[in-house]
């Protein structure tokens, strides 16, 4: 795992907050937006590839064969994860088509987060994050914010990128995502004063824990897998079984599945996991 790396994304994402955010909220009240947005990119970038595949899908479903309700599990398909998104949206799109006026770049953004899946509606939900846009919106902040998180300089996808001065960018693992998601959590609470390491489990005693729950089986592992964490946070022990499975084992996604679940009390670490489907 390359912290430098981690560390440069959440420098990255922390500065956004001093520059966009100054003013507008409270120290306090910074990862009020930092963090769904944070989420919303991730999500945004995993996307992206196939938005034009799930707009087929779509008109597919809705014209073709005249289905009042679309099919989640077509969408599903076409987006290649357990989540979609049906707007026409995306993060990069909405900055790009954005002009001066706030309240329409408000509108398309409330309409691109209404496109996505009931999962992550959920998470929105959860995060409140429509009537921070809505406050951004006001303030005259929310496009300085598209702008920054929608950065070529800025890299959440698992694929490796090269910004605009030609360096690489090394892609972002789910178990990677997890990291810098708690170390910004981490960070905000040590700024406020509060418990910063209650939910947080280190990436090294996750990796540990891994291994020694299955090593000693890895070589009769079974064909169907549940994995469950009740008390999951961002994911992180999830994510990282399934990554050893498949590295350890060979196992690709055709031979046999593996369901992962995770219970989490606090909402502020609950986030989706795009690995969390059957592989």
């Amino acid at each position: 795992m390359n912290h430098a790396v981690h560390n440069k994304i959440v420098s990255f994402i922390w500065s956004i907050a001093d520059d966009c955010l100054r003013d507008i909220y409270v120290r306090g009240k910074y990862r009020d937006v930092i963090l769904p947005m944070v989420v919303l990119r991730r999500l945004d970038s995993l996307l992206e590839p196939s938005k034009e595949a799930v707009l087929r899908e779509v008109d597919f479903q809705k014209n073709q064969m005249g289905m009042v309700e679309l099919d989640g599990r077509g969408l599903e398909d076409a987006a290649g994860f357990v989540f979609y998104n049906t707007s026409k949206w995306t993060l990069k799109k909405l900055f790009a088509v954005a002009g001066n006026n706030q309240q329409v770049l408000k509108a398309n953004v409330e309409e691109y987060l209404s496109g996505f899946s009931a999962n992550v509606k959920e998470i929105i939900e959860k995060f409140n994050l429509k009537a921070q846009i809505r406050h951004m919106a006001a303030k005259d902040v929310l496009l300085d914010v598209l702008e920054k998180f929608t950065s070529p300089y800025l890299n959440l996808t698992p694929q490796e990128k090269v910004d605009p001065d030609g360096n690489p960018m090394p892609p972002l693992s789910n178990l990677g995502m997890g990291y810098v998601f708690e170390e910004l959590i981490r960070k905000f609470n040590e700024e406020n004063n509060e418990e910063a390491g209650e939910h947080f489990t280190p990436r090294e005693v996750i990796e540990l824990m891994t291994r020694l729950v299955f090593e000693p089986v890895k070589d009769r592992m079974p064909p169907v897998i549940t994995i469950y964490d009740p008390a999951c946070g961002s994911g992180g022990m999830l994510t990282e079984s399934q990554a050893f499975i498949q590295r350890e084992t060979g196992r690709q996604a055709d031979d046999g599945y593996i369901y992962l679940y995770g219970k989490e009390i606090n909402d502020e670490t609950y986030e989706p996991m795009p690995s969390a489907n059957q592989t």
